[in-house]
Parts: C-alpha cells; structure tokens; sequence
C-alpha cells in the first residue's frame, strides 16, 4: 500500500471516529429533550425551570467557543476532544446520580462544556487530514451526521427511561463516553506526521494577537454572521419550542408535529453533502448561497405566520425543510474561515464563528418565552421576533461579504478577478 493510499485511509478513519465523538457530544446534548416530564418529577420543578437546562447548555457552549478554539491551536484536537470526552462522561454520570435541582444544572453545565470541546477539534482534525478541495465536502456532511445524535437519542432514551429508571438510563448514557475515549486515545493523530501537535503558549499576548488577528479578517466576521442568520431558526425549533408551537400554536396533533421535527432533521442531513459539493465548485458565491437560504427561510415563516388561523399542514412540511436547510447553511461559515486564516490559529477563528448561531438561539429561546408570557401564550407574536435577527444577520453578511470579496481579490486577483467582473 502506498503512502498516499494509507494518509486517505488514515484520513477517514481519523473522520470517522472524530465524527463519532461528535455524535455522541450532541446525543448526550440532546438526551433531556424526551426525559422534560420526568426530570420536573425527579427534581420537582416548573417549566421555566425545565427550560433553565437548555438555556444554560447554549450560554455554556457559545461562552466555552472561543476558549476552546485557543486551547486546540495551543494543544492540538486530540488532547481536547479527548478531555471533552472525559468531562462528557463524568457530567452524564453526576447527572445520573443526582437528585435536587442544584446539582442537576451543575451536571448539565459540564455537559455544555465537554459538548463544547468537539465540534472544533474534529473541524481541526478534518483541515489537517483532508485536500484543501475535500474540506467544504467533508465539513458539510459533518454537521448533518452528527445530527443524528438527536435523533439517536429521542427513541433509545425514552426506552431507558420508561425500563430502566433514571439513574440507570443516564449511566448507560454515560458509558458510552468511555468506548469514545478509548477509540480517541487509539486512532486519532492532530496530523499525518504527527500524533500530537503543539502551538505557542497561551499567554495573555499570543491570545490578544491570535483573536485580533483572526477576526481582523472579514473572512472570520463573515462567517461568523453566517453562522448567526442561518442556524438558529432551526436549533430553536429543535430544541425547545417548535414541538409547542406546532401543538399550541398551529394545533397540529403531537404524532404530526413529531413528524414535522422529524422532517427537519432528514431535510439536515440531504442538504449537508448537496451544500459542500456545491460550495466546493463555487467558492465566490458562498455568501450569495447563504443569503438565498435565508431569504427563503424568511419567506415561508412569513407565509406561516401571516396565514389566516392555522397554516395548513403541507405549508408547515415546507417550512421544516426550508428552515432545516439553515443548519447545513451554517457549516458554510467555517469554510470561510477555512480559506481566511493561517491553521496556526484556525481552530481561534473557528471558535468565534462557532458561538454566533448558538449565541442567536440562546437569544431566540429566551425571547420566545419572554413573549409568550407576555402575550398569553401568542405563538405568531413570539415566533416574529426572529425577524429582528434575520435583518440584523442578513445586514451584516451583505457588510462583510463586499469587505470579504475585496480583500479576496487584493490577496489573489490571479483567482479572482474574473469572478468580480462577472458578479
């Protein structure tokens, strides 16, 4: 076997248990969305409470980013997937065992935080083991995948909680952390060459060079304000409030509404790979595709929202795909950054773009509530404040799109310069 056959096979073995960590971060981040009913038995607490689970699982992931990011360019992805997979597994475990409404949140904290720590390493692991033109495709269909933890975690879950009880169900959870840490420790190399890399030393002015120049770079700011206008429409549905809205405020029955997340999810995952190829070929248009989607995405909220009593149940099926294409949408940010930054300091850059959809969601799901208790529980009304990150977002994409593709021509006009006199 040639060398450059063992690097390909090496490259997507590396990929698939990075991928596999992943995976396992959004199931354990996603593992209390079927179990809402019984933890407010457990730890005896109302639904704003409940709530307080999700919202701080956001405020720590977005808050944790840019930490994260630094800690990878100065230790390389494996060391830090690998403590995210530890503190993934002891937080499930405290979770298991804990009984009062304090150590639970304590509990969900630090799943927020090791949830945190894999994302970016595993976009770190995929620019270093992938060809430059491979990376928009692999990094498209990385999102999508990991979906699946989701989705993985609704059925099983549910099935362990109603047959084995609470303490078991989130050990058995927990114990999968374990065969992640392991297949980390045994197939993962930071590089080709190297199992471990390391960069400079995280002191107070490597870190303010590394932001600063980072997100000097409109690349980084543009995609950052991808990241923020596409992603949170539909992590907000899927993670707190479109399962009530469908029920409560379209009157739809909870079989179709669970349907209606379902078809989110798939429509995730198709759009992923469509994305990256697409992107891959066209990389001048990668904001133009970002600002379609979102254009689309505002116009079939708007049909909804704006349609007479109930939307009928085809409208809302093309709503959830549309609006499911704008996590994939996301990913395209990271490519921006990809081609923007030096790989000393790419995981930094990542990291800043990686909190923007995050931060939009966590601003979106308090707002819903906020509304809803405000308004009778108006679902129309509390869905519309998405407008106002929609234009914000839509605002600065275009911003940062002209300051992106001139500094792409003075960096290479050679590439292109065609591209702007065509448009």
């Amino acid at each position: 076997m040639s060398v450059q056959e063992q690097n390909h096979r090496g490259a997507y073995l590396v990929w698939l248990v990075g991928l596999a960590a992943y995976l396992l971060a959004v199931f354990h981040r996603s593992s209390l969305a079927v179990a809402g009913l019984v933890a407010s038995e457990r730890f005896d607490i109302s639904a704003a409470q409940l709530s307080t689970f999700v919202m701080l699982q956001l405020l720590v992931y977005a808050g944790m980013q840019i930490p994260v990011g630094l800690a990878v360019d100065r230790f390389g992805p494996r060391a830090v997937m690998l403590a995210g997979a530890v503190v993934l597994t002891l937080s499930q475990a405290a979770f298991a065992f804990s009984e009062s409404y304090a150590t639970a949140l304590a509990a969900r904290f630090f799943v927020g935080m090791g949830d945190a720590m894999t994302f970016v390493c595993l976009l770190r692991l995929v620019n270093a083991w992938f060809s430059p033109g491979k990376v928009p495709q692999i990094t498209l269909l990385t999102g999508p995948i990991g979906q699946l933890g989701a989705i993985i975690a609704a059925v099983p879950m549910t099935w362990a909680l109603s047959q084995l009880g609470w303490t078991k169900a989130y050990l058995l959870a927990a114990g999968f952390g374990l065969v992640i840490t392991v297949a980390v420790l045994a197939f993962v190399r930071d590089e080709p060459k190297a199992r471990s890399v390391r960069g400079a030393a995280l002191s107070w002015t490597n870190i303010r060079t590394s932001l600063g120049a980072s997100w000097e770079h409109p690349g980084t700011r543009l995609g950052f304000w991808m990241h923020f206008v596409t992603q949170f429409s539909s992590t907000v549905l899927g993670l707190l409030w479109g399962y009530p809205f469908f029920v409560r405020g379209e009157h739809t029955s909870e079989t179709f509404a669970g349907t209606l997340l379902t078809l989110m999810v798939v429509a995730v995952m198709i759009a992923g790979p469509v994305l990256g190829r697409l992107i891959g070929n066209h990389p001048w248009h990668r904001s133009t595709i970002v600002l379609t989607i979102v254009s689309a995405i505002v116009v079939v909220w708007t049909a909804v929202l704006a349609w007479p009593g109930d939307a009928p149940g085809w409208l809302l099926v093309v709503m959830v795909i549309v609006v499911g294409v704008g996590g994939p949408a996301s990913m395209i940010g990271f490519d921006l950054v990809r081609t923007s930054n030096p790989i000393d300091r790419l995981s930094t850059a990542t990291g800043i773009v990686n909190q923007a959809g995050f931060l939009a969601s966590l601003i979106t799901v308090i707002a819903v509530g906020v509304i809803l208790d405000a308004t009778g529980q108006n679902f129309k009304a509390a869905m519309s404040f998405q407008y106002v990150l929609w234009a914000l977002g839509l605002l600065q994409v275009w911003r940062y799109r002209v300051k992106t593709r001139a500094r792409m021509i003075r960096d290479d006009p050679g590439r292109w310069a065609r591209h702007a006199r065509i448009g």
